[in-house]
């Protein structure tokens, strides 16, 4: 066996095996051995230079379109099949006259004033689910992963043609310029990319450069869920008038130390009655932070007299 021969049992004798030749498609290869998405590295400021390209953070759904012939097939960042949660994207994939084509990108839902909505996404019935491709990864047999990110960028305009696939575009000006632009619209943030870089499957790499420009707000502290020898979160609000509205359960961002500082001042302002106007509700979305007459035993409630400044993504409608 070691010398690749076999025995042909039939006529004693011994016979070289044919070699064959099997042709896997794209769609076959990639279901067999998966590609992870590229990750983009954290950064407080973006990387400036005629080097970098800047696209606008949409960070919804992650999301590989596959399409090998008529077979479409969509994969989310984890690599689950996600064909059936989209199906309108799946159709319009289905459209690309390409024979075989794999796409980076992000499922996005477009709220009722035009900006994308992680929030819109779990609405998915009354809101636009579009797909936004930014990088072209394996285009008719040929792999682009290696190839400079300009390139599959520029042949993603002829590939997407005659779809509703969108293209996420590079954003012109300066990062200051962008910066400024993106905090105006109220989006997420903007993703710095290397001009020269190659796609690195799976990796969080530092030819990706995410920057997050998140909202601040000041807000009342109406109660608290409690913990063992402190809390776990506060409850906060904002006024409507004399009405103080719940908005959202705080929880990240509460260090040990601010904690210990933070529970006796509590304590001392405590009440047995709710100050929130808005409570209790049943909303209870993926974001929307609805609180039940049942959940509200657990809870324990205080004057509202402390105000703390909440950094936050999206000002959603369930939870405000």
């Amino acid at each position: 066996m070691g010398n690749g021969r076999v025995i042909d049992a039939r006529r004693g004798s011994f016979t070289r095996p044919r070699s064959a030749v099997v042709r896997v498609t794209t769609l076959q290869l990639l279901v067999l051995r998966p590609i992870s998405p590229m990750l983009a590295s954290s950064a407080t400021q973006l990387p400036t230079g005629a080097g970098w390209s800047y696209e606008v953070k949409l960070d919804d759904y992650r999301t590989l379109a596959l399409k090998d012939g008529d077979h479409v097939k969509l994969l989310s960042r984890n690599l689950k099949d996600a064909t059936k949660v989209y199906p309108t994207i799946a159709r319009e994939v289905a459209r690309l006259k390409a024979n075989s084509v794999l796409l980076d990108g992000e499922v996005v839902a477009i709220d009722e004033e035009g900006r994308p909505s992680f929030q819109a996404l779990h609405h998915q019935a009354a809101h636009t689910v579009v797909y936004y491709a930014f990088d072209l990864l394996h285009f008719d047999g040929r792999d682009l992963t290696k190839t400079p990110l300009d390139e599959p960028r520029e042949m993603l305009t002829e590939v997407l043609n005659g779809s509703r696939l969108l293209r996420s575009e590079p954003l012109p000006g300066t990062p200051e310029q962008i910066e400024k632009a993106v905090r105006e619209l109220h989006l997420e943030g903007v993703v710095a990319k290397r001009r020269n870089s190659r796609y690195e499957p799976g990796k969080r790499s530092r030819s990706w450069v995410k920057g997050k420009f998140n909202r601040r707000q000041e807000f009342v502290v109406g109660g608290f869920k409690p913990l063992a020898g402190g809390f776990e979160s506060l409850l906060v609000g904002y006024y409507e008038g004399r009405k103080l509205m719940f908005a959202s359960k705080v929880r990240a961002g509460l260090t040990p130390h601010l904690r210990a500082e933070l529970f006796p001042l509590l304590k001392s302002l405590a009440q047995t009655k709710c100050p929130f106007a808005n409570l209790p509700n049943s909303q209870k979305g993926h974001w929307g932070e609805g609180i039940t007459a049942e959940d509200m035993i657990a809870l324990r409630w205080v004057k509202p007299k402390i105000v703390v400044e909440v950094s936050f993504v999206e000002w959603t409608r369930t939870a405000f």
